[in-house]
Order: structure tokens, then sequence, then C-alpha cells
């Protein structure tokens, strides 16, 4: 029975190559959503801030108050304003004024500002979001967001940004996502060893994602494949061993 364990084992190493964190899979992006809802915010970021009414009926901004208040500039990929949390935490935000934001999740400041707009509007509900250029990481320490600090910055710099890869991680098999996350472009990158960092495109670009598949306990997995297959022998077994003894 050990060397039919052993032999599963062996068969199953596979496994370890499986994930059902693939780029367009709804785990996936659901974990993107919840990472960057979780993003703090912080001093210097650029927010966008788009406020609905009537239970999410239209976008408000009924006197161009959104673009006549704010001073900054846009961010070039599309007309929206941008609004920048400056140095005391505070952002100036249309009709409600100078509001703190700084330390609270996008998820709280969604809240926060509906509460704020619900005095003017009925049935608010707002989405916050950082214009900053950023990366998303996912790995065995969790989701985060890694600003891009400058702009040449690269692979490995944003990966030690992220924690490093913990031996709970595959150096050598990391994903760098680009694109729409249900219709990516995906570049396999070997950072295991130099002539494998050397092949790979180590340029990160706003929006990516990398991800740092982790490690699996090859005996875990296997155990979990062949426990219905050892259950299965053993009833086998059990009348074998019945019908030799009922026939003596």
């Amino acid at each position: 029975m050990f060397s039919l364990l052993l032999l599963f084992s062996s068969c199953n190493r596979s496994i370890l190559f499986r994930t059902d964190k693939e780029p367009g899979s709804n785990s996936f992006l659901e974990q993107i959503k919840n990472t960057e809802k979780n993003y703090t915010i912080s001093v210097n970021d650029y927010l966008k801030v788009d406020v609905f009414t009537n239970g999410g009926e239209k976008i408000i901004d009924p006197n161009s108050d959104f673009q006549e208040n704010s001073k900054e500039k846009n961010t070039g990929d599309d007309n929206s304003p941008r609004f920048l949390v400056r140095e005391n935490g505070r952002v100036q935000l249309p009709m409600i004024g100078n509001i703190q934001l700084a330390g609270f999740t996008l998820f709280e400041a969604d809240s926060i500002l509906a509460k704020k707009y619900n005095v003017f509007y009925k049935d608010v509900f707002v989405i916050t979001k950082v214009l900053n250029k950023r990366v998303l990481v996912f790995g065995p320490l969790g989701g985060k967001v890694i600003p891009l600090e400058n702009e040449d910055m690269n692979l490995i710099e944003v990966i030690a940004l992220y924690g490093g890869i913990t031996k709970e991680g595959k150096a050598d098999n990391i994903r760098l996502i680009r694109g729409e996350p249900d219709n990516p472009s995906v570049q396999v990158i070997d950072l295991s060893t130099i002539e494998g960092m050397k092949k790979a495109s180590l340029a990160v670009k706003a929006h990516d994602i990398i991800y740092i598949e982790p490690e699996k306990g090859i005996l875990t997995e296997s155990v979990k494949t062949i426990l219905p297959i050892i259950g299965v022998v053993g009833n086998i077994l059990t009348i074998v061993f019945l019908l030799v003894r009922g026939s003596k």
C-alpha cells in the first residue's frame, strides 16, 4: 500500500502547476477587485470620484461642479477630473468641501462620501478610484497594491516592495499579466536562475498584475487525490477477505 502511495504521489506532481487564480477566472477577477478596494489612500494619491444617484441610474455632475472644482490636471486617459490627497490627508471635493480620506481604504472612502452626498441627492453611492500609476501583486503574502514611484521600475523592484519571494512562493513560475484581466497577455517568468531572468522582459507598466504562484505540498495534494482510490481498494480487499473467509 505504501508503494501505491508513492506511485500516485509521483504521478501527481503536475498538480503543483494548477491554480484556480488563472487570469479571467471568476476567483482571480474577484481577488483583483477586493485588493483594489482594500487599498489604503495615501498622501499625494490622485483620486477619481464618481457619484451616482437614484440607485445608480445616472452619474451626477449637474452643474459641472466636479469639472469646475477640480484644480488638478486630467489623467490624459479621459476627461475625468482627479483630486489630490494633500499633505494633511484631506481632499477638496465639490459640494462637500475639504474631507479627510488619507488612511481610509477605497471601500471606506466610498461609504464616507456616499453619506456626505446623500445630503444633496437621493440613494447615492460612490465609486472612488486611485489614478496613480501602480501594479497589483498576488502571491503567498496575499494581494497588495504597489505604487510605481518612478517610470523605470522593474519586476524585481516591485517584488521586493511586495515582500520578496518567500519559501512559500515559486520563483520559477511568476506571471506578468498585462491588459484586461478577462483577456490578458501573460508572460511566465523564471527568476530562479540568472538565465531565466535574462530571457524575461522585466519592465512593468501601470496596471500590470504580477502573480507569484504559491508552493503546494506534494504529499498533501497527492493524498487528497488518492484517498478516494484507497477507499475503493480497501472496500475490494474487505469483500475479498469476507468471501475467502466464508468459503472456508
